[in-house]
This record gives structure tokens, C-alpha cells and sequence, in this order.
């Protein structure tokens, strides 16, 4: 299990490591490490500007090849995000490091907590929140699937669609309450009334009975969750609501 301690060295080598590479014009950080909330579970996450005349994949080869051979680097996981790759590294003692490689013209503080290491960057553009319209349709995307597996009999998938819609009303709620929407970031900070009625909507157990009543509390709670947010198509899917509550 890496330590705090480690966690700092190897932050400080990442950082100085990218002041001393010629195809890095700047650095940042972002997340916990930048925003002051950092405790011994937070990761590290490493923004790096390629120079305009570098190529973000050599730099992302480059800096893999040192991850494994010199920081112990077991195994990776790339996302790519509106043109820049993001490569999460999972290190021995279960750290992860986050490395993201931006294009020289791209790169910019996009969420709140961005702290420049060194090197300029570009205006700010942060990321529009997800638009509950299409939380919502996931959700009831969700909610039709869990419904048909209940019948079917097969009840574990129906767990793993009442998990999709509970994580589209986790995500309906942080917006309401101004919180972090993305990856149940914000969840812990709802008060109790909304925490209760997404407790509610997970099953106990992978049992008929109790999956019929966790797939009933999840669309009561999808529709009140419509209306906050949009009257008008709550009022459009109030009907398929009251069908999907009708488990057979």
C-alpha cells in the first residue's frame, strides 16, 4: 500500500521529469492535489502541455516506457476526451497516476482546481455539466431493461440495470444541489433526504420480490426527479412511468 510520502516523492519527480523535457511546454495539476483536499487515498494527476511541435503520442510513449520501467508501473488505462489522451496508471502498492497529454493548442484549465507547475496556458473553458434531458433518458433506458430482466428471471442483470438508473439519479441530484455531477464525486455531500431515497432504490438482494421493489422505488424516484427538473416531460412520461411501475 504506497504511503503519502510516496506519494509526494513521486509527484515531485513526475513534475521536475516534466520541467526537464523539451517536448513539455507546461504542467499543471488537477484534482484533490490542486484544490487543497487532498488525504492518503487521493492519486496523482499530472496535466501535461506537449510543445507545438511535439507529437502527444511520442510523449505519452515516451513517458509510459519510464512509468513502467522506473515507477513501477503495472498496468494502464486510456480514455481520450474531446481530442486529449488521458493514460491512468495503476503503479505496485495500488497508486494511480493520472497523465494526461494535451495538444499545445488545447491546453487548459477545463474543471475548477487546475494549479499551473510552470509554462503558460490558455483561457479557461470549463466542461458544461451533463444536460438532464439525457440523464434522464438513460435512466428510463435503464428502468425498461431491469424491468424485462425481473420478468425474464434473470435477476442478476436486473441488479446491473437498477445500478445504471440509480447512477443517472445520483448524477440528476448533484446538479439540483450544485455538486459535482460526474462519477458520484459529489453524492456524499447531499443531505439525508436525498441519500435515503437513493438507498431505496438499491436491492438488498438479487430476489424477485425485492427486485420488483427496488425497481418500483427507482422510478417513483426517476419521476419526482423529471419534474424538478423538467415539468413538461415529466409530464409526457408520467403514463410509461406508471407502465414501467407495473412488473410482471
Amino acid at each position: 500500500m504506497f504511503t503519502t510520502d510516496i506519494r509526494e516523492a513521486l509527484r515531485g519527480t513526475l513534475a521536475a521529469a516534466a520541467r526537464a523535457d523539451a517536448a513539455v511546454a507546461a504542467a499543471a495539476l488537477v484534482g484533490s492535489g490542486a484544490t487543497g483536499r487532498e488525504d492518503e487515498w487521493s492519486d496523482i494527476d499530472l496535466v501535461l502541455r506537449v510543445a507545438a511541435d511535439g507529437d502527444p503520442a511520442d510523449v505519452a510513449a515516451r513517458w509510459t516506457e519510464t512509468m513502467y520501467a522506473t515507477h513501477g508501473a503495472v498496468h494502464h488505462l486510456d480514455v481520450v476526451a474531446d481530442g486529449v489522451l488521458y493514460r491512468v496508471f495503476l503503479l505496485r502498492g495500488s497508486l494511480q497516476v493520472d497523465v494526461s497529454f494535451w495538444p499545445y493548442e488545447r491546453f487548459r484549465e477545463t474543471v475548477p482546481g487546475f494549479r499551473l507547475l510552470f509554462g503558460e496556458t490558455n483561457p479557461p473553458a470549463h466542461l458544461p455539466p451533463p444536460v438532464p434531458g439525457r440523464l434522464i433518458g438513460m435512466a428510463w433506458l435503464h428502468a425498461l431493461h431491469a424491468r424485462s430482466a425481473i420478468a425474464r428471471g434473470r435477476h442478476w442483470q436486473a441488479v446491473s440495470m437498477l445500478d445504471g438508473v440509480r447512477e443517472q439519479l445520483v448524477s440528476l441530484a448533484c446538479l439540483r444541489h450544485g455538486l459535482s455531477p460526474h462519477q458520484g464525486r459529489g453524492v456524499d455531500d447531499l443531505p439525508a433526504a436525498e441519500l435515503e431515497t437513493l438507498a431505496q432504490v438499491r436491492a438488498a438482494a438479487a430476489r424477485p420480490d425485492e427486485l420488483r421493489r427496488a425497481h418500483d422505488a427507482a422510478v417513483r424516484a426517476l419521476g419526482d426527479e423529471t419534474a424538478r427538473h423538467d415539468p413538461v416531460l415529466a409530464g409526457r412520461l408520467a403514463g410509461v412511468f406508471a407502465d414501467l411501475r407495473r412488473t410482471r
